[in-house]
């Protein structure tokens, strides 16, 4: 019966806790759910940047066409203009030069043309895939992304709710623990903050469930008989004998 007693003693402080643990592990997967959805933002974002990095380099090759097509507009452009020019050449000589010019010029179109030709031959359908595998790979992420993100925030909203009716039920067992026994309260709260779980189990052996001491045995005398709070002699936590 005296082993009981110690029991009922410590018993409202043994239901605090167990409320504080619901409590601790809902705060943390509250804070554990926005870390998640910035880190799936975050390889959402990775993917986009994939994407973004193909369709530049796909721009940036038809830009390169563009540019080659355009210097052989301009090249052949001025082909045309030394043509005209040549009606009014009265020198063989200066026809020759402007023959030969007019051939340099053409070879130069030829080589600007053929090189936008090669490129839009063998480097843009290269481009273009890299880009259909990309936005693919978004459409697909985003969906999934999207779903995921819709549950955390359903879960988050879970955790919230929970964690008021949690909150209330921790105010009626620490009033209750209060009510028994105020310095039982005062020494729990106090040391919370830095061992937990704080209300361990002394076993049969006279060892502490909190950091595996052996206890001398004037505190497993004091844990049978008690109708006060044993601690811990190494560690603190409060001391109990689940019967």
């Amino acid at each position: 019966m005296e082993g009981s007693t110690s029991v009922n003693a410590i018993q409202p402080l043994v239901d605090l806790q167990e409320t504080d643990g619901q409590i601790r592990e809902l705060e943390r997967e509250a804070k554990d759910i926005p870390q998640r959805k910035a880190q799936e933002n975050a390889r959402l974002a990775g993917v986009n940047a994939a994407l973004e990095i193909a369709k530049n380099q796909l721009a940036a090759m038809q830009q390169r066409i563009k540019n080659e097509e355009a210097e052989a507009e301009e090249i052949r452009k001025k082909v045309r203009d030394l043509k005209t020019a040549q009606l009014a050449i009265k020198s063989n000589k200066e026809m020759q030069q402007s023959i030969m010019q007019v051939e340099g010029l053409e070879h130069e179109a030829d080589a600007a043309e053929n090189r936008a030709l090669a490129l839009q031959m063998d480097d843009i359908p290269v481009l273009e895939r890299r880009v259909a595998e990309a936005q693919a790979k978004v459409d697909a992420d985003k969906g999934g992304v999207d779903d995921y993100l819709a549950e955390l925030d359903a879960r988050l909203a879970e955790v919230k709710d929970a964690l008021a009716g949690l909150m209330k039920e921790r105010a009626e067992r620490a009033e209750a623990v209060s009510r028994a026994n105020p310095r039982f309260l005062l020494y729990y709260e106090r040391l919370r903050t830095k061992r937990w779980p704080v209300v361990v189990t002394l076993n049969h052996d006279g060892v502490c469930d909190g950091c595996h001491m052996k206890q001398p045995p004037f505190v497993d005398q004091m844990v049978q008989h008690n109708t006060d709070l044993v601690a811990c002699t190494m560690c603190g936590r409060i001391l109990y004998r689940d019967l």
